[in-house]
C-alpha cells in the first residue's frame, strides 16, 4: 500500500531513510567534514598518498580540523594581505603561487591549482575564505579574525604556525615581523597562552606548548587545527631543523651573531691601537 501511494503521488518508489540516518546526514553537512581533503603533495614526494582517515566529522560548536593545505591557504592570505596589499584579495594563480613557494615555507609543497581550488571551495562554507569578483578573475581573501573571533596579534601568529609549522616564542616574533610589531617575546607569549587556554564555549584552544625537546634551549608552539598537532615529532624535528626547511633560519641567525663578533674584534683592535690611556 505504502509504496502504491508513493508512485500515485509521483514520488520515488525508493523507501525514505529512518530518521537517524537523516540526522547523521544533517550533522555532516552542518560540519562539512564529510568531502575529504586531498592530500598535499610535499615537494619532492609523489601524489599517490590517501589519507587513513578520510572522514573527520567534527561537532560544528568545536574549532574547524583544516588539511594541510588548507591552513597553508589561510597563512598565505594573511600574509600576503599584510606584506603585498595592492595584489590582495589573492587570485588563485598568486594563491598557488604563496602556497608552493619555497622561502619561509616548512613544509614546502608542490600543489597545482586545481587542489588549492577545491580547499577554497571547501573553506568558503565556513566563511573562512571569502570569494570576490575582480575585473577578470576571481579573488580571495581571508576572514579568520571574525569566524575564530580573535584579535589580529592572533592571526598573525596562527599565520606564522600555518605557514612554518611549530616555532618557539622568538621564532614567532621574527617571523611575524612584517606581520604584527610584537613589542618582545613576552609579548609574543601571552597572546600565545590566551590562545591555548581559549575557553571551550568560544570553540576551545586554538595552539599548545609542546614539550620541550632534549638539547633545546625553548619549547615550540603548535596550532591545532592543522595537522601539525598530531604529526609533531620531537626529536626527529631536531634533526629537520639542522638540514630540512627550517635551516636557513638558523644560518641566518650565525651569519647575523658572526657578524656581531667581527664588529666586537675590530672595535677591541681599535682599542688596542690606541694605547694605554693618560
Amino acid at each position: 500500500m505504502t509504496l502504491q501511494r508513493t508512485q500515485r503521488c509521483g514520488r520515488s518508489s525508493r523507501p525514505s531513510a529512518p530518521p537517524y540516518q537523516a540526522w547523521a546526514q544533517s550533522l555532516i553537512f552542518r560540519t562539512r567534514r564529510l568531502n575529504p581533503s586531498p592530500p598535499c603533495v610535499l615537494a619532492g614526494q609523489s601524489p599517490e598518498r590517501k589519507s587513513e582517515n578520510p572522514y573527520r566529522l567534527v561537532d560544528a560548536t568545536l574549532n574547524p580540523q583544516l588539511s594541510l593545505l588548507e591552513a597553508r591557504i589561510l597563512g598565505v592570505l594573511v600574509e600576503k594581505e599584510l606584506t603585498v596589499a595592492e595584489i590582495y584579495p589573492l587570485s588563485l594563480n598568486a594563491l598557488t603561487a604563496g602556497c608552493n613557494q619555497k622561502n619561509n615555507r616548512n613544509p614546502v609543497l608542490n600543489t597545482p591549482e586545481l587542489d588549492v581550488q577545491a580547499a577554497i571551495d571547501r573553506l568558503m562554507p565556513l566563511s573562512l575564505v571569502i570569494e570576490s569578483s575582480g575585473s577578470r578573475v576571481m579573488r580571495y581573501s581571508q576572514n579568520i579574525g571574525r569566524v575564530l573571533k580573535v584579535p589580529s596579534e592572533a592571526v598573525a601568529l596562527l599565520a606564522a604556525l600555518w605557514l612554518r609549522g611549530p616555532q618557539t616564542a622568538a621564532e614567532l616574533r621574527a617571523a611575524t615581523e612584517r606581520l604584527h610589531r610584537f613589542a618582545d617575546v613576552s609579548s609574543v607569549e601571552g597572546f600565545l597562552t590566551q590562545l591555548a587556554e581559549r575557553s571551550l564555549e568560544s570553540g576551545g584552544p586554538l595552539v599548545r606548548l609542546l614539550p620541550r625537546a632534549a638539547g633545546a634551549r625553548e619549547s615550540r608552539w603548535v596550532d591545532l587545527l592543522s595537522p601539525a598537532a598530531e604529526s609533531v615529532n620531537v626529536e626527529p624535528r631536531r634533526e629537520q631543523d639542522v638540514g630540512g626547511a627550517a635551516a636557513p633560519d638558523w644560518r641566518a641567525e650565525f651569519e647575523q651573531l658572526r657578524a656581531e663578533l667581527q664588529a666586537l674584534r675590530e672595535r677591541v683592535q681599535q682599542l688596542e691601537n690606541r694605547g694605554p690611556l693618560g
